[in-house]
């Protein structure tokens, strides 16, 4: 039996991932434009996908940078 794949929103949010960004609020407005969400929303969404086997099955690479710097940030509270 195989996995459902994972939603054309949730491969959108980890392009956006991937890319690199010129300077603060670029990400953000990106967020707003190219995939009509905001920035809370957008980080709502990758959050559940750092612990969906699907995504880390698709993007190991980006899942386990994203991973580690959530764990990080949890370390230093």
């Amino acid at each position: 039996m195989t996995a459902d794949p994972l939603p054309d929103q949730a491969h959108a949010v980890l392009a956006m991932e991937r890319r690199s960004w010129p300077g603060p609020g670029a990400k953000e407005r990106a967020i707003r434009e190219e995939l009509d969400m905001s920035p809370v929303r957008y980080y709502q969404l990758l959050n559940a996908l750092l612990d969906d086997r699907r995504a880390l099955a698709e993007d190991p690479v980006t899942i386990n940078r994203l991973r580690r710097v959530r764990d990080a940030r949890r370390g230093r509270r």
